[in-house]
């Protein structure tokens, strides 16, 4: 759950509830999460996206771990297709770090491309993660041509449940959003900090 302030597209305040699922298995591996977004002035937003990898190299001693077909399903006003090119890297202390290049199919608008960094940090007691998305922009959209967009949202939050004496993990936290022409929207930039709570079951 999100509390969420200082949009720069609609609304300006935003409850965000968000459900996340992410998997490992001997083929790939896949992420998925939904946003229900719940703004001040009553207006209700739901995107998700669906990003299953499936493995096509693996390397062992070596600075690039593993080799992916990255594929991404964007659910929310419209629906668009990403395929491309994923890896797993192997960097000191992370937990990992996954760099994907997509071709992107969009519904509305000419198609684009678009890098996707994610990355998960252990320090100590505390977590830090989060992604980059980077798009080219779209020509030909019903709104005219979009820009290119850079989205950077990344959370550090801190396990509380061996407070409840919780076997599951109970995160608080904040999440940070650094986003550049957000939807392509030229000279739109956001930035929001943001109270998160989490739980994992």
């Amino acid at each position: 759950m999100l509390l969420r302030n200082n949009y720069e597209v609609g609304d300006n305040s935003r409850n965000v509830a968000t459900f996340e699922y992410a998997s490992g298995t001997s083929w790939g591996d896949n992420f998925l999460f939904f946003d229900r977004l719940e703004s001040s002035n009553g207006d209700i937003e739901t995107y998700g996206e669906f990003s299953p990898r499936f493995k096509i190299a693996e390397f062992e001693k070596s600075f690039v771990e593993s080799l992916y077909v990255a594929t991404t399903v964007e659910m929310g006003p419209t629906t668009n297709y990403l395929i491309g090119l994923g890896s797993n890297l192997k960097i000191p202390g992370f937990k990992f770090f996954k760099v994907n290049l997509y071709y992107k199919n969009n519904e509305v608008g000419d198609a684009n491309l678009q890098t996707t960094i994610a990355w998960a940090l252990p320090l100590g007691p505390v977590f830090y993660d989060g992604f980059i998305d980077y798009a080219t922009g779209v020509d030909n959209t019903p709104f005219g041509d979009t820009k290119t967009q850079m989205n950077m949202t990344s959370q550090l939050k801190y396990d509380i449940a061996p407070v409840f004496n919780m076997n599951a993990k109970l995160y608080l936290g904040v999440e940070y959003v650094y986003w550049i022409n957000k939807f392509g929207i030229d000279g739109v930039d956001e930035q929001n900090a943001n109270l998160l709570i989490k739980y994992h079951f």
